[in-house]
């Protein structure tokens, strides 16, 4: 968003308000730094409130006016953070939070790389952001298509917002509802702006192939506006009912599949596809990611349970083959668990260090 901003003065001095209240309002439109168009609305609305302030239906209509207001000097209008636009730190972020996907991360870093590149160039990068493709990564469940979305946001030092598709009912939910409805607030789209607090955020939009099936074609087709750069330049919120640019936004989705997920939009996506893990891969995630933090959270250390090499075998895979690491997280957790459970009920000495092996193993993690 980088709208032309006027001070408005000249609107602002036309209102004269006196009710303390349309005073504290006024004074909110001032601070906002609103698009002009938009000020010159609000402030419209303030005269109207001045207007009616001793009629009895005042209080509805500044509860009505009040919100609205509260909601458009909330936005991030002008403020967006500055890119890291560093190949190495991508590369850091990625190798830090996530082992193997080799093919996937240099997906990312050419796509990273082109941003860097026209940066350097001095041309436009939310321009080059506008023209690139959108990420959308594709694979099964547990995979890492989230973590691998937070962390482009963080190689970008950028904020990130998860907008949930999952069961999503209809598309109001994302463009939200006319504000002269009971009860009307703006959709999630306007939501997560706010909540990033900057203009150029990161929008995961999660799982997009699994919203309800009776409101797909209307949700797809927001996507589709959300996703065409010649249409984000103006997203309109049924709420806020001002044209938002959302062109400085990168957005990143998920899907477990494509099959559910309109030609439009696809054709507007660039398909990262997420492989599952080979179980040399998930024990040394478990061993070398899992295990130490979850051993941070739950209070313990590796001076209280250590796992031999030999048992990380039956630990990822327990019950049979899972193609993401969701349920070995859970495993490892249950085994840490069954450890402190142990040493509090005294079956293990306390200040004595438990060895998990391939002996022992059947005793902590679930065997069906």
């Amino acid at each position: 968003m980088d709208p032309k901003n006027g001070n408005g003065s000249a609107v602002q001095n036309s209102v004269k308000t006196f009710d303390p209240r349309v005073e504290s309002l006024a004074q909110k439109i001032r601070l906002a730094k609103l698009p002009e168009e938009l000020l010159e609305k609000a402030n419209s609305m303030i005269a109207r409130l001045q207007l009616i302030s001793h009629e009895s239906g005042f209080l509805i209509e500044f509860d009505n006016i009040s919100r609205y207001i509260d909601w458009i000097c909330s936005l991030p209008w002008n403020n967006k953070t500055t890119d890291v636009l560093d190949l190495k730190h991508a590369q850091m972020v990625l190798d830090k939070n996530h082992y193997g996907l080799t093919d996937v991360k240099q997906k990312i870093l050419e796509y990273l790389s082109i941003m860097i590149y026209k940066s350097a160039q001095g041309k436009d990068l939310n321009e080059s952001f506008a023209r690139a493709p959108i990420i959308s990564l594709v694979g099964l469940v547990g995979v890492g298509k989230t973590t691998v979305a937070y962390s482009i946001a963080e190689s970008l030092g950028r904020k990130i917002e998860r907008i949930p598709f999952g069961g999503m009912g209809g598309a109001q939910m994302l463009r939200g509802q006319s504000r002269f409805n009971p009860e009307a607030e703006p959709g999630f789209i306007i939501k997560a702006l706010k909540r990033a607090g900057t203009n150029n955020p990161v929008f995961l939009l999660d799982e997009i192939d699994r919203v309800s099936e009776e409101a797909r074609g209307d949700i797809m087709g927001v996507l589709v506006e959300l996703l065409d750069p010649e249409q984000n330049r103006s997203f309109v919120d049924h709420y806020i009912d001002f044209p938002v640019d959302l062109s400085n936004v990168l957005f990143i989705a998920t899907s477990n599949n494509t099959k559910d997920i309109s030609t439009a939009v696809l054709d507007r996506l660039e398909l990262i596809q997420m492989p599952s893990y080979s179980d040399q891969e998930k024990i040394v995630i478990a061993k070398n990611y899992m295990f130490p933090k979850i051993l941070v959270e739950s209070g313990m250390s590796l001076k209280d349970i250590v796992v031999e090499d030999s048992a990380w075998e039956d630990i990822v895979r327990p019950l049979g083959y899972d193609s993401g690491i969701r349920s070995l997280k859970r495993t490892v957790e249950g085994m840490v668990r069954r450890v402190a459970l142990f040493t509090l009920e005294g079956k293990i000495p306390k200040g004595q260090l438990f060895r998990v092996n391939r002996e022992n193993i059947k005793v902590l993690v679930p065997q069906w």
